[in-house]
């Protein structure tokens, strides 16, 4: 199912017209950026949206997440018109449009992700090259666990980083 894309120019049109503006990325994305206006509903949450007939603009960051899932969308948004965001916040900023960020907030737990795994592998190489082989075993174990992530959709990496401290902060 394919939805019409609108530029950030057009979106800005329509939301100033009265559509409504519904942001799907996750609570932590949406606390540390976001674009004045928009109501955070995860993916996940969306079939939680109240219908009142009014356009729907559905943004993600890039434009990837809600194209891929047009269909939860289009039937989340009932009988009302929508549209996504064409590239999605990034696009939004690009072409000049406010956003609100918030830099005090943690970083997303992706981005946390990417950040220790590749932490781990890097250091499992050196340590693999540089002290004993066996430490090659650390990068193979987190490949693994990435791998993992990717086919089943569980990443323990993911759930471990979101309860340290650091990420206990209440989202804005």
């Amino acid at each position: 199912m394919t939805i019409a894309a609108l530029s950030p120019a057009e979106a800005r049109v329509a939301i100033d017209a009265g559509a409504r503006l519904i942001d799907i990325r996750w609570v932590d994305e949406h606390a540390r950026e976001r674009i004045p206006g928009a109501v955070n509903l995860p993916l996940e949450r969306v079939g939680d949206l109240p219908a009142d007939g009014r356009p729907i603009v559905f943004h993600c960051k890039s434009g990837m997440r809600t194209s891929a899932n047009a269909a939860q969308l289009c039937a989340a948004a009932g009988d009302a018109p929508v549209y996504i965001l064409g590239g999605g916040i990034d696009g939004w900023r690009k072409a000049g449009q406010p956003t609100i960020a918030d830099r005090s907030q943690p970083l997303e737990i992706m981005r946390q992700v990417q950040i220790t795994a590749g932490t781990l592998v890097l250091a499992g190489v050196l340590l693999g090259l540089f002290a004993a082989p066996g430490f090659f075993g650390l990068s193979a174990f987190v490949g693994a666990g990435l791998m993992f992530a990717g086919v089943t959709g569980w990443c323990g990496m993911a759930n471990l980083l979101r309860i340290m401290p650091w990420n206990r902060r209440s989202p804005a």
